[in-house]
């Protein structure tokens, strides 16, 4: 496996504890107690998956997860100790791709660090092809090979989960998908009426495709059915 994986938390019972786990199954796990020595291992070394406490001495999690998707696509995983939605919609409107909410069971952190890491590969790889790997509509392109995507020519970085999203509205380009289908197929979990997550992520992509507020070019919201990409 050796996947290396940057744990950030300035709780050390926490963040040992991940690490005993993580080792365990392979992984080859990197130990920061506050942010700024985290970001500066960032910029440094290589890493294929971050956990981010959200409050942590020096920089935040939040201002971790901003400068990362300035220059890297690596799945970012948030913990929070914080209920309340608005913190979770923050930290995936930021980048973040999972958040988890302690007290949480390590067993549940290093599946859903498996799930993150197997998407991540799975679009970053010349391996994942299918029928049609690339779609161009009205000047949106993105191609499933490559793990590219483009608007009018300008490159458009996407996170993991955000290229699963287009690509997923992409590939159905032409008829509605549900908040619940789309949750769904991309996280591979149970959606649950009350999850923000699609909604805050769909935020994200809009914003990045530089889309109007009010009458978006390509993800249209149906109320009350779900989300759209007209032909």
């Amino acid at each position: 496996m050796n996947e290396n994986i940057l744990v950030v938390d300035d709780e050390k019972e926490i963040a040992d504890l991940l690490e005993v786990y993580l080792t365990n199954e392979g992984f080859s796990v990197h130990k920061f107690y506050n942010g700024l020595d985290a970001m500066n291992y960032i910029n440094q070394a290589s890493v294929d998956l971050a956990v981010l406490d959200v409050m942590l001495p020096g920089m935040d999690g939040f201002s971790i997860c901003r400068k990362v998707r300035e220059s890297f696509f690596f799945p970012v995983i948030m913990l929070t100790a914080k209920v309340e939605d608005m913190d979770k919609i923050t930290g995936l409107t930021l980048g973040a791709d999972d958040y988890i909410t302690k007290p949480f069971n390590p067993l549940e952190v290093v599946a859903r660090i498996k799930t993150q890491l197997r998407r991540y590969t799975k679009y970053n790889s010349m391996g994942a092809l299918t029928s049609q790997n690339e779609y161009d509509i009205r000047g949106l392109n993105i191609n499933k090979a490559t793990h590219k995507c483009s608007l009018y020519g300008e490159n458009i970085p996407l996170t993991p989960i955000e290229f699963s999203i287009l690509w997923y509205l992409c590939e159905r380009h032409g008829t509605v998908v549900s908040s619940e289908e789309l949750f769904e197929a991309v996280w591979e979990d149970k959606f649950l009426d009350n999850n923000n997550t699609v909604m805050a992520h769909i935020g994200r992509l809009r914003e990045k495709l530089k889309e109007p507020s009010k009458k978006p070019r390509f993800i249209k919201t149906v109320w009350g059915v779900g989300y759209q990409i007209e032909d």
